[in-house]
């Protein structure tokens, strides 16, 4: 199939097609009382998957694209500023009707959190919000899930890979959300002929019945390798050669939010560079690492020291 013998080309821009928005993410400690209040510590950060991505990658020295749909709205025009003020280029189609993404984040005192994600006018996003033009030149294209997983986006998901294809890059997915995953093979059928797919165990056990890296080899007749992140226990690569593996970072986890989105923008500044699987492995954990140890899901406002005003 295509894609599993390729090397990922060098240089140019890495184009992301995914949500973008804002998160409050709000931090508490013990349990919430429902019904009842319960304190915590609240900031409103920059967010959506796509986005995290994105910015990552600039922070990895690559130069991102950033597709996606917000609302023409403060909001909006809070996270074209905030991408662009650290490298990112927002090419965003604007909706006149629908509010830019929103997301509920709490974060318990292990750093763990659960989102209330409402993808406003992200749930909207069409084929037409990809201009063709953006891929000349480009070198590979980032989709999320999260685009493929909502039916109102899918088609725009579909319409991206299949540019991407006919435009010769290379091309990553990660899954997202195994919750969200309702048919594995409908969503194994979406990603056919992509290079490189971005699960963690959860996301691999939904689409292969196991969490373990080794069953991500049912997956090599689908995609070219599979990064599996792991949590503690660091993340493996899976392709015909077999399965590599890397330890993670030791780390205090402050705000967990948007690992995932920093190990995959880590592992592809890497692996577009031309490094290897175990080094592309370790720039992913390094990145996931650095983003457990802030608040909020991107490096941009989080790199100040928390003072606990900034969350």
């Amino acid at each position: 199939m295509a894609g599993v013998s390729r090397s990922a080309p060098l240089g140019g821009p890495v184009i992301v097609v995914g949500d973008a928005g804002l998160d409050v993410v709000a931090r508490y400690t013990g349990r919430i009382v429902h019904g009842g209040d319960s304190r915590a510590r609240v900031s409103i950060e920059p967010g959506g998957a796509g986005a995290n991505t994105a910015a990552w990658l600039a922070q990895c020295g690559a130069s991102p694209v950033l597709v996606a749909r917000v609302g023409a709205d403060s909001a909006g025009r809070q996270v074209h500023a905030e991408l662009t003020a650290i490298g990112v280029r927002c090419a965003f189609a604007v909706d006149p009707d629908a509010a830019t993404c929103c997301v509920v984040v709490l974060v318990d005192e292990h750093g763990q959190r659960t989102m209330l994600p409402d993808r406003g006018a992200n749930a909207r996003f069409s084929p037409a919000d990809l201009d063709p033009a953006l891929l000349a030149g480009a070198s590979h294209l980032h989709l999320s899930g999260y685009v493929l997983l909502d039916a109102s986006s899918r088609a725009a998901g579909l319409a991206a890979l299949a540019a991407a294809h006919r435009a010769g890059l290379t091309t990553s997915v990660d899954p997202q959300a195994a919750a969200l995953i309702t048919d594995p093979a409908g969503f194994l059928a979406a990603i056919r002929g992509v290079d490189l797919l971005l699960p963690n165990q959860d996301e691999l056990a939904a689409l292969t019945g196991s969490g373990d890296p080794a069953a991500a080899r049912e997956l090599l007749d689908v995609v070219g390798a599979v990064a599996v992140t792991t949590g503690e226990q660091g993340a493996s690569w899976v392709d015909q050669d077999g399965v590599v593996a890397v330890p993670a970072e030791p780390a205090v986890c402050v705000d967990s939010t948007g690992a995932g989105d920093a190990f995959d923008a880590g592992l592809l500044a890497a692996w577009l560079a031309g490094r290897g699987p175990v080094e592309a492995l370790r720039a992913g954990v390094a990145a996931g690492a650095s983003a457990v140890r802030l608040v909020g899901a991107q490096p941009a406002r989080q790199q100040r020291p928390d003072t606990g005003l900034n969350g």
